[in-house]
Formats: structure tokens, C-alpha cells, sequence
């Protein structure tokens, strides 16, 4: 069973809590959590999230996870689970934010993909992957930010916020991404599939 949850933190919460960059919003969701692998595991935390950013009053967290969140010390969080049904459309308009990058074949490096025109190609490449396909002309590029912080070191994440229509072309795959994830940096917000279908 999957869980969603609208986290949201008051400015006061966010100063409480000190929300300043990328990794203090990883570590205050993850905090909702009881842990559930071990030190060096390298499976899915079953942990996805994007912050929605903050308006004048507050800041909205979506989570979907696999286990229900615990009370938080601030702000309010409201869950209710994932109807499985929500998952059986054939077409949904989306949203997401990606850390679009691929890996050099001389160098085996990852690196980032970069301008609107080559992140919307790299996603429609990489769509049928995650069981869907995107036609080109419902596919908006909205936004291209890079998160700096410091986690154990130095990291540079860039983002993209994703809009547009998808087609389901492989179910199973397809619930696995939403379940699961797409891409990389999910631990920091990035991946989560944001789906609502279309009749």
C-alpha cells in the first residue's frame, strides 16, 4: 500500500526547522520516517517527494511513500493512501521535477543534460523505460533550477520541472515508476510522478 501526504509548514515551522536549501528539506521529510534499510543498503527507500515551494503563507511537501509518516514536531501533515484504481487510466496530464542527466560513453562520467530542447528530448527518449509515452507537443519544459548544498560534501543537483499528457504504453512498468520513482536525486526531491487522469 502507497500513502500520500500534503506536508505543510507554516514560515514560522520553516525558520523552526531551518529550511534553507535542498538537503534541510530532505532531512526534515525523511525525519517523518522510521527508517527501514540498513547503514549500507542500496534499495529504494520507499521515500518520494517534491517541494511545491512556499506561498506567503506556507510551504507544501507531497510525499508518497510506503509506510504512513509519523506526527511531525511542526507543521501538519494529511495522509490518505493510494487508491490502486488511480493507477488503471490510459492517459494522465503530469507534472515532475527530474535531475535530467545521462552518462558519457568515453568517459563513463554522468553529466548533466542541458537547455529546454535536448531535457525535453532526453525525457521523451527515456519515457517508454518508465512504461509511458509523451507526445511531443503536450511537453512543456516549465522550469530549470541547480540546488547547491552540502551534504557529506559538495553536491550540484540540476532540476526540471516537467509538465504535460502521457499515454501508458506498459502498466506494470508504469506503477513501478510511480511507485518507485523516476531518475535520479529522488532522495532530494526529484522523481516523483505527479499524475491526475484524464476521463
Amino acid at each position: 500500500m502507497m500513502y500520500l501526504s500534503a506536508y505543510r509548514l507554516s514560515r514560522t515551522d520553516s525558520r523552526h526547522l531551518r529550511l534553507t536549501d535542498c538537503y534541510s528539506v530532505h532531512r526534515v521529510v525523511y525525519d517523518l520516517f522510521d527508517p527501514v534499510r540498513s547503514e549500507g543498503e542500496q534499495t529504494h527507500s520507499g521515500i518520494l517527494y517534491v517541494d511545491k515551494g512556499e506561498d506567503r503563507q506556507e510551504r507544501l511537501v507531497l510525499i508518497l511513500s510506503n509506510r504512513l509518516p509519523k506526527t511531525p514536531a511542526y507543521g501538519k501533515v494529511e495522509t490518505r493512501t493510494l487508491e490502486r484504481s488511480h493507477l488503471d487510466f490510459s492517459t494522465y496530464r503530469f507534472e515532475i521535477v527530474v535531475n535530467p542527466v545521462r552518462r558519457n560513453n568515453q568517459t563513463r562520467k554522468i553529466v548533466p543534460v542541458r537547455g529546454r530542447a535536448a531535457i525535453a528530448r532526453w525525457f521523451m527518449n527515456k519515457a517508454p523505460a518508465w512504461g509511458f509515452a509523451v507526445p511531443e507537443l503536450s511537453l512543456q519544459v516549465a522550469e530549470i533550477t541547480v540546488d547547491r548544498f552540502k551534504a557529506k560534501e559538495a553536491v550540484t543537483l540540476g532540476k526540471a520541472r516537467l509538465t504535460g499528457m502521457l499515454h501508458v504504453t506498459d502498466r506494470q512498468r508504469f506503477v513501478q515508476s510511480v511507485c518507485q520513482g523516476i531518475g535520479r536525486g529522488r532522495a532530494f526531491g526529484c522523481g516523483l510522478l505527479q499524475i491526475v487522469p484524464c476521463a
